[in-house]
């Protein structure tokens, strides 16, 4: 069964690409729980800067059930007016063909389409609700560690884990990767669900460092393994923008 989730993309996209690149600065290392906190809020603040001076490719692969269904690359970058721009690169992947016949075919044809608007109304669902904790909204930041929701577990390779429960609904987990140096984001992870704990939907976000030390999101992967659905949206090919 071919899916598409082209509003499921932009949800996802949107919501990682643009809105998680972190400047690197020359802040000291935070010394405790509120200059974490401080240091987080002003680098998500100064988040979108940099990257408005480049573009990259965007390649976003769907995979149901462990098999990819659609892959496609765009070209983005922030226009003139501070809108986010993405082109296709590329035709787009020809719709599968449906099976001939008569009342069989139709019928086929239906259930099909049945499955492909209950899957893109599920991702965007799922799309929705990651928006909600990404990027990292300061006042539930700021709420969940009033609140005493607020972990720092130091990580083997040297990055502090800030960790926030119960940030958007009861038992979910927004975890921050954080280098100390400069409260810079390295990862975040979201675990959070749908309308039950056991419709499970996982956020995952991987960040690399341009030559000139700007922070982007390299990799995001969103999985709602109740649906068996997996998206993995990946930016490379960063060069300076065209003035």
């Amino acid at each position: 069964m071919k899916t598409s989730h082209a509003l499921a993309f932009m949800l996802l996209t949107m919501a990682t690409v643009t809105s998680l690149s972190v400047v690197r600065g020359d802040a000291q290392a935070p010394a405790g729980p509120d200059q974490m906190v401080a240091a987080l809020k002003q680098n998500l603040a100064e988040s979108q800067k940099r990257l408005r001076q480049y573009e990259w490719i965007e390649t976003t692969a769907i995979s149901l059930k462990g098999e990819e269904k659609s892959r496609k690359q765009q070209r983005v970058y922030y226009s003139a007016d501070g809108k986010l721009t993405k082109l296709p690169i590329g035709e787009p992947q020809p719709q599968a063909a449906q099976s001939g016949g008569r009342g069989g075919g139709r019928l086929k044809k239906r259930i099909v389409e049945n499955k492909k608007n209950e899957m893109q109304e599920y991702m965007e669902r799922a799309g929705n609700l990651i928006q909600m904790y990404v990027p990292p909204p300061p006042t539930l930041i700021q709420e969940a560690k009033d609140k005493g929701n607020m972990l720092l577990r130091p990580q083997p390779q040297g990055p502090i884990r800030v960790e926030f429960q119960n940030v958007v609904q009861p038992s979910d987990l927004l975890a921050l990767d954080v280098n100390t140096n400069a409260a810079l984001l390295s990862a975040i992870n979201v675990a959070t669900y749908l309308d039950k704990k056991e419709d499970a939907v996982t956020l995952a976000v991987q960040f690399g460092t341009l030559t000139d030390g700007t922070s982007y999101t390299a990799q995001t992967t969103l999985e709602a393994k109740a649906k068996n659905i997996r998206v993995v949206v990946q930016n490379s090919g960063h060069r300076p923008l065209a003035q």
